[in-house]
């Protein structure tokens, strides 16, 4: 036996007080109705209305169900819909792997941008690297990672791409930091600081190809495993580092530079399990390619004159770590790293 359908016939019949009425209500004729209401109270094993008089009353066993009845409807109703939600990705949790390198801004953005599409998906961001996603994806650990390119997708989808255009970061001392823009070659006699190759191997040997190409061959190659290890080595002077402009602001020793002409593009996307996949991450995908984009304009042309706009919105408070006045002659140690020294 149905037995919440049958709650629902005696909900009509128990409000109506009126087999003929109830049955209309339903859609039904009454002799039907009638014999579920029969076969609902065997199953309860007790009478559930008076019939006696000409009349319809419900009787105490009747009364005490009316409530348990309308209770038991209701969950099962707002199960239904719950999984109706979940079904259509409109429930429950999505699980996002992003880059650790990800700025805490862009992840505030993120979450607030997603939670305003799908309020109902709770997302569960996790830090993980290119190639720890690949495996947690794999795995089934991940709904959905955001991924540097190149990478070997396999049997994921691909979600819009953003491009990131990186520039470089600088020891504040060096000659170039009184650059509005730094060449590649420019950087010659230079170690480069950049992210272990295991984390993202793709996006990890475009890089150094570019750099070659528009001739800029490293003294050496060394890996940062965070944003701290990498403006501390920049900081003392012989290496650089590339970086959007978010890793510079935390340190103010060392500056950020656009690069001549945008020798570098990182492109970054979202991907999913093309079997089995998260009804809600394609919509995370499109989320987190505008948010990306918004979040890393275009480079500024080769004539531009302005420092990034990030530093003029965001001014750093260089008078609390360096003191107002320099000796003659020496740069000012207040200089705020996205504006020319002087």
């Amino acid at each position: 036996m149905d037995l919440v359908l049958h709650l629902r016939y005696f909900l009509a019949v128990a409000e109506e007080l009126h087999f003929g009425r109830a049955a209309a209500r339903l859609h039904m004729s009454q002799p039907p109705l009638s014999q579920r209401i029969r076969r609902l109270e065997q199953e309860y094993g007790t009478p559930l209305f008076d019939r006696g008089g000409g009349r319809v009353r419900l009787t105490p066993a009747g009364e005490v169900l009316v409530d348990e009845a309308r209770e038991i409807v209701a969950r099962v109703e707002a199960s239904r819909s719950l999984v109706r939600r979940a079904a259509a990705g409109r429930a429950g949790a999505l699980r996002a792997g992003i880059p650790p390198d990800t700025a805490g801004s862009v992840l505030a953005v993120l979450s607030t941008a997603f939670a305003a599409e799908e309020p109902e998906v709770r997302l569960d961001l996790v830090a993980a690297t290119t190639s720890a996603q690949l495996g947690l994806l794999d795995r089934g650990s991940l709904d959905v990672g955001v991924l540097h390119h190149p990478v070997d997708s396999g049997e994921l989808t691909l979600g819009p791409v953003a491009t990131v255009v990186p520039g470089v970061v600088l020891s504040r001392r060096s000659p170039l930091a009184r650059r509005t823009e730094v060449a590649l070659a420019d950087l010659a006699g230079h170690g480069l600081v950049l992210f272990p190759r295991e984390d993202a191997p793709g996006r990890y040997d475009e890089t150094l190809l570019a750099c070659h190409r528009h001739g800029f061959r490293p003294t050496g190659v060394r890996p940062a495993p965070n944003a701290e290890f990498l403006l501390g080595l920049v900081a003392a002077g012989q290496e650089v580092a590339f970086d959007q402009g978010a890793v510079a602001q935390r340190e103010p020793r060392v500056v950020w530079r656009p690069l001549a002409g945008a020798p570098l593009v990182w492109h970054v996307s979202a991907a999913w399990p093309a079997a089995g996949a998260h009804p809600a991450a394609p919509r995370f995908a499109e989320v987190v390619a505008r948010v990306l984009r918004d979040a890393n304009p275009p480079a500024p042309s080769p004539s531009a004159a302005q420092p990034p706009p990030w530093h003029v919105v965001h001014p750093r408070p260089w008078n609390v770590v360096y003191p107002e006045h320099t000796p003659a002659g020496r740069e000012s140690e207040h200089t705020p790293a996205g504006r020319d020294p002087g």
